[in-house]
């Protein structure tokens, strides 16, 4: 055995959860993505979803991806940056652009690849990089990749990120970097202190929609439009495979900006562009934010309804105030266990142990659709509750 071979057989955590009948990642779904789902040959009710806008398998936004298919084929074969720009890209671009409130905006393949490829190349060795230290995975590796002065700041503390920027030289480049919605705790930035901030230190900053689009703001547009701050905000990133009911995703900006990117970002130069049904199926998905407010609407309905719902069972789920419910277990052990037994209840959830959260913040996540009926939540309530009391988590 050589050793790279050597190294990889001792990581064992995984296959100790496997013995012990509890782990709960890569488990095989037999249907469309709903409300309820098939797994094991039994319907699940799925609360671990971020289809936020309940739209995986709605037939318009099915239609039109197949209709892109038949039209363009299955795939460009090659980068937007040589053969691989359609159309179909074009019109989606100016379409986020102006849904957004930015000049322009480009599409790359998934969003993780939006902050790997974004995030160095506006930023280098002179310049800083300014981040929560809850930001998603994406910006996390964005920031690895760049060779700019890399600072965290604790959590939407802004005592704390007004000290990061006083550590910066006035003249270099201060991009601010912060998820609009927390993907695991549900809670969102405190935009608008950051940008007072922004504006007292001559700073930048972009914003990941990624879990805000189709949830926050007018028809969807997300937690920039929801305090009113888009025009104050430099970059707004997005992603396809939550709300949009797709894969991709975007960022938008002023004209320069997005032209530095498009000629700089080497995920977006060196990467095969978005298939045409994903792309069409994003189209879809944006017309459908845009003339169904109902589905917003409806997703705030059930959401207002679990949150209260949840507290009133005792569960502790911290400062959220989106659709993501973190019901807190604070024990990877107990948060393994409860996943399965909820599971085998018949509800879905996601575990979350580190590195997605803190050793001491373990919870399981909860996520909801507009889909969602205000039935389905009571079931999840009740099955938790027994679960989490089984385990002495919750009294």
């Amino acid at each position: 055995m050589g050793l790279l071979q050597d190294k990889l057989s001792k990581f064992r955590q995984p296959q100790m959860y496997m013995e012990r009948g509890v782990y709960p990642y890569f488990r095989e779904i037999d249907s469309a993505q709903d409300t309820e789902v098939m797994m094991d040959g039994k319907k699940v009710l799925m609360f671990g979803s971020n289809s936020y806008m309940g739209l995986t398998h709605d037939p318009r936004i099915i239609e039109a991806a197949i209709a892109a298919t038949r039209k363009y084929g299955t795939g460009c074969a090659g980068s937007r940056f040589l053969n691989g720009t359609l159309d179909l890209h074009i019109q989606l671009e100016k379409e986020l652009a102006e849904f957004v409130g930015k000049d322009e905006a480009l599409v790359f393949p998934t969003g993780f690849t939006v902050n790997e490829g974004v995030i160095p190349c506006l930023v280098d060795r002179n310049d800083y990089l300014i981040c929560d230290d809850r930001d998603h995975a994406s910006i996390v590796d964005g920031r690895r990749l760049s060779f700019a002065t890399q600072l965290k700041y604790k959590h939407n503390d802004m005592e704390a990120l007004e000290k990061e920027l006083q550590k910066c030289k006035p003249e270099s480049v201060k991009l601010i970097i912060v998820d609009g919605v927390f993907s695991m705790e549900g809670d969102l930035a405190k935009l608008p202190e950051i940008v007072r901030l922004k504006e007292k230190y001559n700073a930048n900053i972009m914003v990941d929609e990624a879990h805000g689009m189709g949830v926050f703001g007018h028809q969807g547009r997300g937690v920039c439009h929801h305090f009113g701050l888009a025009d104050q905000v430099d970059l707004i990133m997005g992603t396809f495979s939550k709300s949009f009911a797709s894969i991709g995703g975007f960022i938008a900006a002023d004209k320069d900006t997005i032209n530095w990117v498009r000629h700089t970002a080497r995920s977006y130069i060196f990467q095969a562009s978005n298939t045409p049904a994903a792309t069409a199926a994003a189209m879809a998905a944006l017309h459908i934010f845009k003339t169904e407010p109902e589905r917003q609407e409806n997703l705030w309905k059930v959401t207002n309804y679990a949150l209260e719902s949840f507290r009133e069972a005792g569960f502790e789920i911290g400062d959220t105030e989106s659709p993501i419910i973190p019901l807190y277990v604070r024990d990877t052990d107990k948060t393994f266990e409860v996943t399965r037994m909820a599971f085998d209840e018949g509800i879905f959830i996601n575990p979350v142990i580190p590195p997605a959260c803190a050793p001491q913040d373990t919870l399981v996540r909860v996520a909801l659709m507009a889909t969602h009926t205000k039935e389905q939540v009571d079931i999840a309530v009740e099955k938790l509750t027994k679960c989490f009391k089984k385990l002495d988590i919750i009294k």
